[in-house]
């Protein structure tokens, strides 16, 4: 089995996809591949909405050893509805030529706090910042990131506004269930301990993912 990818990549390849989500957003709506709008851009001739099934839509990007792809999802509740954030989004990504199989990542839209946050980002003000973070956790209440799907709860690791699998080992237990499953639940405070709750409808994403390893087999 590959091992994970590291965090550095991860961000990298995540940050890619946040750059194509909102086109995915018009592609969803439709529930069919967007217009081809590559002209003359030449970034947009590496990239492509390739179709929707359900509530997802599926990507590729670069070709031959160097393609991607993933599928791509908005939530279909998020709460509470009235709280100012980005958009979010749901990402499942295939990158044969590194063995990234299963990559789980999210978009939360805000900076999510986490109880150990300063651990896994930057910890430069650390010494600085303690004394205020704790009189600061009798008001702010933050907790652990966490993808909920059926009697299954996963954690997940925060950097900036990005989550991914706490354990990357269990990635792909979590895209088996989302599989079966109708509903997939992400919860995550912000650093000012706002805590945000994303449903992700999960129709037609056995389809989607089906189409994304047709396209990105396994080896390339």
């Amino acid at each position: 089995m590959p091992s994970p990818a590291p965090l550095a990549t991860r961000a990298i390849a995540l940050a890619l996809c946040g750059l194509f989500a909102f086109a995915a957003s018009a592609a969803l709506a439709e529930n069919k591949p967007a217009a081809d709008k590559s002209g003359s851009d030449a970034s947009a001739a590496k990239r492509k909405v390739v179709g929707a099934y359900g509530d997802w839509a599926v990507y590729d990007a670069g070709s031959g050893k160097d393609r991607v792809c993933y599928v791509a999802a908005k939530p279909a509740q998020r709460d509470p509805d009235d709280l100012k954030r980005d958009p979010g989004y749901a990402f499942i990504t295939e990158r044969p030529s590194e063995g990234a199989r299963n990559e789980v990542s999210f978009i939360m839209g805000f900076d999510v706090g986490a109880p150990d946050a300063e651990s896994e980002g930057d910890s430069k003000d650390k010494k600085d910042s303690k004394d205020k973070k704790d009189s600061k956790e009798k008001k702010t209440k933050l907790v652990t990131p966490t993808a909920e799907i059926g009697d299954s709860h996963y954690q997940l690791m925060a950097k900036g506004a990005n989550l991914w699998m706490r354990n990357a080992a269990q990635e792909s237990a979590l895209v088996a269930e989302m599989r079966k499953n109708k509903t997939l639940v992400l919860k995550a405070t912000s650093k000012k301990g706002n805590l945000t709750t994303d449903t992700y409808s999960l129709s037609g994403f056995d389809q989607a993912l089906d189409r994304v390893l047709k396209d990105c087999p396994s080896g390339g």
